[in-house]
């Protein structure tokens, strides 16, 4: 079963495959070396890559599924081929816009942009520090920044809202 898994503004391509018994990774087309196991049924797992061994756990979220590793928590979304494919012609039919949340808990340092802004895709448009790292956030594509939901120096949890765009011809 191939899915989708996207991480702020990158999509990763996951393919899972069982063979004689066994499950089979491939991330991007490469094949990984990535085992999982379930610890409990609660949403607690065991992965183990590259000789080391990692305690993941798994929630739902508001915002998507919510995945801690090593105390950080990284929100993202899963789609299936069907689904994935299904927002893509979603998201072309819109000509743009959309929701930008934050990917990880942080600090707004600075907001690059105003309501009413027309921004282009990959274009900055706040500052977050998140782990002592300061992380532009990028418009995932072109539209007008409809909404600022948050301000320089305000705190954010993963998978808050932090702008949204609107498609160019939605005024």
């Amino acid at each position: 079963m191939k899915y989708f898994i996207t991480l702020g503004d990158r999509v990763h391509e996951v393919e899972l495959t069982r063979h004689l018994g066994e499950l089979r990774v491939t991330i991007g087309g490469q094949p990984t070396d990535l085992t999982y196991s379930e610890a409990d049924r609660l949403g607690q797992v065991t992965l183990k890559h590259g000789g080391r061994s990692y305690g993941v756990s798994i929630e739902e979220a508001n915002a998507g599924i919510c995945v801690t590793l090593a105390g950080h928590d990284y929100v993202m979304q899963i789609e299936d081929e069907r689904e994935y494919a299904a927002h893509v012609a979603e998201r072309a039919a819109n000509k743009g816009g959309g929701l930008i949340k934050a990917v990880m808990p942080g600090v707004v340092v600075e907001t690059l942009v105003v309501v009413g802004d027309e921004v282009q895709e990959g274009q900055p448009l706040l500052i977050l520090e998140a782990m002592k790292m300061q992380n532009e956030i990028l418009a995932a594509g072109p539209g007008r920044v409809s909404v600022l939901h948050v301000e320089a120096g305000q705190a954010v949890s993963a998978g808050e809202k932090l702008v949204g765009l609107a498609g160019l011809d939605q005024d």
